[in-house]
């Protein structure tokens, strides 16, 4: 497939299905890819995946969920080619493994957000960051499950995402208030615990998230208050960032960023360290920050 081709089912799945993160956008797009593709050599079509990652990298849409979400598919995939003595029987099992693996990831929302609704109980006041769908989705099931709780989101600038997450909430009859992002700390002491999403879970347990995430985090700990991550396990990547300045610009701003000074732009994201992380609600279970670079060496073997 053609770069513009690519870039045009990647951006269509997320432009029409608003439910569809971008990492199950990207791994959707590499089906697409893997079933049209013409290549004779497995060299050649492991070089037109990347070549197909690549181009989703270079698009204004969320980079880090991207690269993970493509890193585990493509390695589960390839495994394939140490089992069969034929190309095409080798792009068969490669097709199969994938439709397989999206399966499981398309499962992983519902079962991350069914673990964090058990620690959502009636009379809760909970403090959310932006629009995350699977925080959505445990609010959703614990809703279902009528328990009683109120929610406060941030308005999350530039893009004011926060009044598209109460929206979503208004629709499920939750009650939401929209608060400032300045609001964050004086709102602290009403809430009884902090849930937010994540673009990315790093080795250390630490998360990339949108920006503003890191403050909310060093709030929830001055005030005593649980800071709970909902991320499905595709989610995690192998970095280890030790601040701010060492996530790679390529996370931090969009790509058509980077081609400004970045000096004088806004990133896109933050970093959150593990110290400030209580616990990480994800498909593989209830995790500590310090259980993550367990579960990556796991997903990479």
């Amino acid at each position: 497939m053609k770069k513009k081709e690519i870039e045009e089912v990647f951006g269509g799945i997320l432009e029409n299905e608003q439910d569809v993160s971008a990492g199950i956008a990207a791994i959707r797009t590499l089906l697409t890819v893997l079933e049209r593709d013409t290549s004779e050599t497995v060299q050649e079509l492991d070089s037109n995946l990347q070549a197909a990652v690549d181009t989703m990298k270079n698009t204004d849409y969320p980079v880090t969920a991207v690269t993970s979400g493509c890193e585990l598919f493509l390695r589960f995939i390839t495994l394939a080619k140490l089992d069969t003595k034929t190309f095409g029987e080798c792009k068969s099992i490669m097709l199969h493994r994938g439709q397989l693996f999206l399966k499981k990831l398309m499962e992983a929302r519902g079962k991350v957000a069914k673990l964090a609704s058990s620690f959502i109980v009636d009379g809760s006041r909970i403090l959310i960051h932006s629009k995350s769908r699977v925080v959505l989705h445990a609010m959703k099931e614990a809703a279902q499950a009528n328990k009683r709780f109120e929610v406060y989101v941030t308005l999350s600038s530039p893009d004011n995402s926060g009044e598209d997450m109460r929206r979503l909430l208004d629709k499920e009859n939750i009650p939401c208030q929209v608060i400032y992002d300045s609001a964050v700390g004086c709102k602290m002491e009403e809430v009884d615990m902090v849930m937010v999403g994540a673009e990315g879970v790093v080795e250390s347990g630490g998360i990339i998230n949108k920006v503003g995430s890191y403050t909310m985090a060093m709030c929830a700990r001055e005030k005593k208050k649980p800071f709970y991550v909902l991320a499905e396990s595709f989610k995690f990547v192998r970095l280890y960032p030790l601040n701010q300045r060492d996530l790679p610009d390529k996370f931090r701003f969009t790509s058509s960023t980077l081609a400004k000074d970045l000096s004088k732009e806004h990133p896109q994201v933050d970093y959150t360290p593990p110290s400030y992380i209580t616990l990480l609600f994800t498909d593989l279970g209830i995790l500590t920050p310090s259980a993550v670079s367990d579960e990556l060496i796991k997903l990479y073997l």
